[in-house]
């Protein structure tokens, strides 16, 4: 066995034998970043593990190397006064933690009188910039980034220790988003609380760090977003920019409201977003440096430079800040905002059903409009992926234990800050529409997915199953008092809506689009079909008419195409495929289980024909949009094609087996004339499911 294979078994076995479940991904996640990739001691990774969250070293090798590197992609600049100790704490933590990131080193000397006169005897390839006479803080950062090499420029405090993969989030942040100039850290105490999470300027000038001494964990802290600014302690910004604005700005010199004054001038000046990362996490010894005192040393510039801070900037204070007690909205830079509510039932697994897809495409949409979006999962789910996804969306994520049993109050406490409340599904809506009502004066738009009264008489009526009819009556009387409680209904069918207004005939209900499609990522797929092989089906099997109209097909309807195409595959693409429906599979019948983005890609650029042989359901099939907006023709029954009356020919429609195999085969076959189907396809999408349809809905709903 080989070395790599005993570390993967060694992470395993050791996981496991933590008892506290919740703690175990992160215990896999410290041996792999910090005993195995990182080659600590094994003292420091004992240490590691019973840190729990934070890595705090309390010593570190007296002599040792950073790497060398002649082209950085960041230069992180650390401004230093004495306190040698706590700089070379600094120094190991970045070596230790800091492998996804080609970096430099520059250590700002302001004339100490200590060990850091001799730093770079102890520790190679740190870059030194040294200064004759005491500059102070300011113009010593600003002196040492002239020699910057870097693409970034990473301001980080000498009092401080990184963490493990802190660099790189915020590289990604300034590589992807060209909207934004200055990116900052989590900074937290070695106890694992909250030192800020981003940072605040209310309209008098006064300025408060997020989060303090909370949680680390706290659902408010842990997501994507813009601040005010950022404290000094641990910022990158590009070097261009830091360039062209001259640096810190010398006024508030020697030191205090430098970091303020820059995130201002990036956002005010040139326009640029300032953004919180808590990804990269940072432990702050806070005033090892400067001290606390605010009367006397260094720390009496606070006052001093908040005055001439807020001289500059009192206008633009008082026109796009708040007074201290709108914190809801202050804490992401949100006060010239509308907020919007998003309610459904879990964290969205948006790449294996269709119903997170969905919600997800409309998240972003809300967001785009220029929405403070906020996201409530009706199961507090806080764990996976998917939550991190989302928050580094932006999305706040009302995760945690707090939310479960304290929703209500959160609700009274913040109720007031919310315009739009956008609930989904009836079983999910009828928890919160009342609670809603009582403490929001919030316009609630409910979307309901697809009428599930209706699926169920349906699926009633195809199986004559006397638990679907109960689910029916059931549902019925859910989905029509959540409808009457809210002010706006919402559903993907023009069908639906009109079977809703003969039971309450004085809704305002709305027909939206599915799916909110990028109508140019698609645009120039050629379908040839001489090119082209096979069958599929893609949906979620957690969906009862999935797996019923699966069984259906491969039982009356496949066996005669494959007599008619005998080399003809199936492919079953979707996620939880139930025992039943895995034991269909054959070497005609390929279940895939789960595939990724890019795996569905694939088959839809050289799959024939996307078939959906729905015999109950209700609302607009996301699979059979889904392959319209991939070039690929449908085949699908009348329940399959319900609420799109629009379709121009693109989409087969047959109930009966014996036609819908026939039918196939003779389209499977005419290579010319899916061609000319699949050619119809882009201007369909754009038509109805782009971000400009979606639109044109909501502003008639909405102040958008």
């Amino acid at each position: 066995m080989n070395m790599e294979k005993i570390k993967k078994r060694l992470i395993h076995a050791v996981t496991f034998l933590i008892p506290n479940k919740d703690k175990r991904k992160y215990i896999r996640r410290v041996l792999k970043a910090i005993y195995i990739e990182k080659n600590l001691d094994w003292k420091t990774f004992l240490a590691s593990i019973k840190a729990d969250k934070v890595i705090v070293f309390k010593k570190a090798p007296k002599i040792f190397s950073l790497p060398f590197c002649s082209a950085p992609k960041v230069s992180i600049i650390i401004p230093v006064y004495n306190n040698y100790a706590y700089t070379q704490l600094c120094l190991w933590a970045i070596l230790q933690h800091t492998h996804d990131v080609d970096y430099e080193v520059i250590v700002a000397d302001d004339v100490s009188t200590d060990e850091t006169t001799g730093i770079e005897k102890c520790i190679e390839n740190v870059n030194i910039s040294r200064n004759t006479t005491n500059l102070g803080f300011l113009q010593n950062c600003n002196k040492a980034a002239r020699q910057a090499k870097g693409k970034y420029v990473l301001f980080l405090n000498n009092d401080t220790q990184v963490q493990p993969g802190w660099l790189l989030p915020l590289v990604e942040i300034l590589e992807n988003h060209q909207d934004v100039g200055l990116v900052g850290s989590k900074l937290v105490y070695p106890d694992n609380t909250i030192q800020e999470a981003g940072g605040i300027v209310f309209s008098d000038g006064s300025a408060w760090n997020w989060g303090r001494n909370g949680s680390i964990s706290a659902d408010d802290c842990n997501y994507l977003k813009e601040a005010d600014y950022i404290s000094g302690a641990s910022i990158m910004l590009s070097k261009k920019l830091w360039d062209e604005l001259g640096g810190f700005d010398e006024r508030y010199s020697p030191a205090y409201y430098e970091d303020t004054d820059l995130a201002f001038r990036i956002r005010y000046e040139k326009g640029l977003k300032v953004v919180y990362q808590p990804l990269s996490v940072v432990v702050h010894f806070e005033g090892k440096t400067c001290g606390t005192n605010l009367n006397e040393g260094l720390k009496a510039y606070q006052r001093i430079n908040a005055t001439k801070f807020y001289e500059r900037w009192q206008d633009i204070l008082q026109k796009e800040h708040t007074a201290k007690d709108n914190i809801f909205l202050a804490k992401d830079h949100s006060v010239n905002k509308k907020t919007l509510l998003f309610i459904d039932h879990g964290l969205l697994t948006f790449d294996r059903d269709t119903g997170s897809r969905v919600s997800w495409q409309y998240m972003i949409f809300f967001k785009r409009m220029g929405l403070n979006v906020k996201y409530l999962p009706d199961n507090k789910a806080t764990k996976g992926n998917y939550l991190t996804i989302m928050r580094q969306h932006g999305f706040e994520v009302l995760s945690s234990e707090y939310f479960d049993k304290h929703i209500e109050q959160w609700l009274k406490d913040n109720g007031r800050y919310i315009d739009y409340v956008y609930l989904n599904r009836p079983n999910v809506a009828c928890k919160y529409i009342d609670l809603l009502r009582q403490y929001t004066k919030a316009q609630i738009i409910y979307q309901g997915h697809d009428l599930h009264f209706l699926r169920e008489m349906r699926r009633y009526e195809a199986s004559e199953d006397k638990a679907a009819l109960q689910s029916s009556e059931k549902y019925k009387v859910i989905e029509m008092d959540v409808m009457q409680k809210s002010d706006v209904v919402c559903m993907f069918s023009d069908t639906e809506i009109a079977k809703i207004r003969e039971i309450l005939p004085n809704i305002k209900g709305y027909v939206v689009p599915l799916f909110i499609f990028d109508t140019e990522l698609k645009k120039n797929i050629v379908y040839e079909g001489k090119a082209r092989k096979d069958i599929m089906f893609v949906g979620g099997f957690n969906h009862n008419p999935n797996a019923d109209g699966i069984k259906w097909f491969l039982r009356d309807i496949f066996p005669k195409i494959k007599k008619a195409v005998p080399d003809i595959k199936f492919y079953l693409v979707g996620s939880n495929p139930p025992p039943e429906i895995k034991a269909l599979e054959s070497e005609d019948v390929i279940v895939t289980g789960y595939v990724t983005d890019e795996e569905l890609d694939n088959i839809y650029r050289n799959i024939k024909l996307s078939v959906v042989p729905l015999r109950f359901g209700a609302g607009v099939k996301g699979k059979v949009i889904e392959a319209i907006y991939n070039k690929v023709p449908v085949v699908t029954t009348s329940i399959g094609v319900e609420g799109i009356d629009n379709s121009d020919g693109l989409i087969s429609v047959y109930d009966d087996a014996n036609i819908f195999a026939d039918e196939l085969v003779k389209l499977y076959k005419n290579n010319q004339y899916l061609e000319e189907i699949a050619g119809k396809s882009h201007d369909f999408i754009n038509k109805y499911y782009s971000e400009d349809a979606v639109k044109k809905v909501f502003r008639k709903m909405l102040d958008l």
